[in-house]
């Protein structure tokens, strides 16, 4: 297989999986708070990660392993805990929505930082797009008008970390495997997500004995060895084959599994929102479509 055609496999499958966690963290919550979630996240995904890939350490280089761990703090440490904090307050279909905002961040920080041209296209793509989320958030303040959105900024903060992460693995990780990435990564933040979660009160009786603790540790394991472990291999190997633009497309489409996955556990979707979505699909064929590139001389370096 070409590819032309893994990058959109991936791309869905990506889509799929990183779609369902909102709903996954949302369910994680009703068990711990969100430092609890975060820090158990990391500590469970590094057990998962080290038992297939703990060989892949050795491929990467002394010079490669600081941004390794900058890729691991900003791409993982970071957003589990934002994520975490921004769903006590929005709905898990809103943080999907919401996290439609990393192309637009990823264009900015790979033109601004690494120097990387861009197309008329993937501008044209990523406003639309960006149009279209922020369709989804309006009619979402109309739907849920009790909801604190205050806490989207967790969220916010969160993308910009996602899009800095992945200029980071396209423009200084190219030549390290996306197991070794991914292993790497949670090699780095595995010690302090330990102390974090000894300090959590993950392990006090009243933890343990509530009534959500098991099922929602259930929840958090699926969410580790999908959303975090096959997802971030997944993503690693989409940047390598494709652009960072192309790659974090996949946030387009994670709105639409979110908002499906919201529904069934009775949040609200109407038929606007569904008009926003479409918008969204406009964008990722725009970004997508090929075109020779068009730099702006004043950016040039």
């Amino acid at each position: 297989m070409n590819e032309h055609k893994k990058k959109w496999i991936y791309l869905i499958v990506l889509s799929i999986i990183w779609g369902t966690s909102y709903i996954l963290i949302k369910k994680g919550l009703e068990g711990f708070n969100p430092i609890q979630l975060g820090s158990v996240r990391i500590v469970l995904a590094a057990l998962f990660l080290f038992m297939v890939g703990f060989k892949s350490l050795r491929t990467i280089s002394k010079k490669e392993w600081f941004w390794v761990g900058v890729s691991g703090v900003v791409g993982s440490f970071i957003p589990m805990f934002l994520f975490a904090f921004a769903e006590t307050e929005i709905d898990s279909s809103i943080a999907s929505i919401l996290n439609s905002l990393v192309p637009l961040f990823t264009l900015f920080i790979g033109l601004f930082v690494f120097g990387v041209g861009f197309t008329r296209n993937q501008l044209l793509g990523v406003v639309i797009g960006l149009l279209g989320a922020a369709f989804l958030i309006f009619f979402g303040t109309e739907v849920n008008p009790d909801q604190n959105y205050w806490y989207s900024g967790f969220v916010i903060i969160a993308t910009i970390c996602y899009a800095s992460n992945a200029n980071i693995i396209k423009n200084k990780l190219q030549d390290v495997s996306p197991m070794g990435i991914a292993a790497g990564n949670f090699a780095v933040i595995l010690v302090p997500g330990i102390v974090i979660l000894l300090f959590s009160g993950f392990l006090d009786e009243d933890v343990i004995a509530g009534p959500y603790f098991f099922s929602s540790l259930g929840y958090i394991v699926i969410l580790c060895i999908m959303g975090t472990c096959v997802a971030k291999v997944m993503f690693n190997r989409l940047v390598q084959i494709s652009t960072a633009v192309f790659s974090v497309s996949v946030t387009y489409l994670i709105p639409i599994v979110g908002i499906f996955w919201g529904v069934l556990d009775e949040e609200k979707f109407t038929l606007s929102q569904l008009f926003a979505a479409l918008v969204i699909l406009l964008g990722v064929y725009l970004v997508n479509k090929k075109k020779a590139p068009q730099r702006t001389p004043s950016f040039k370096r």
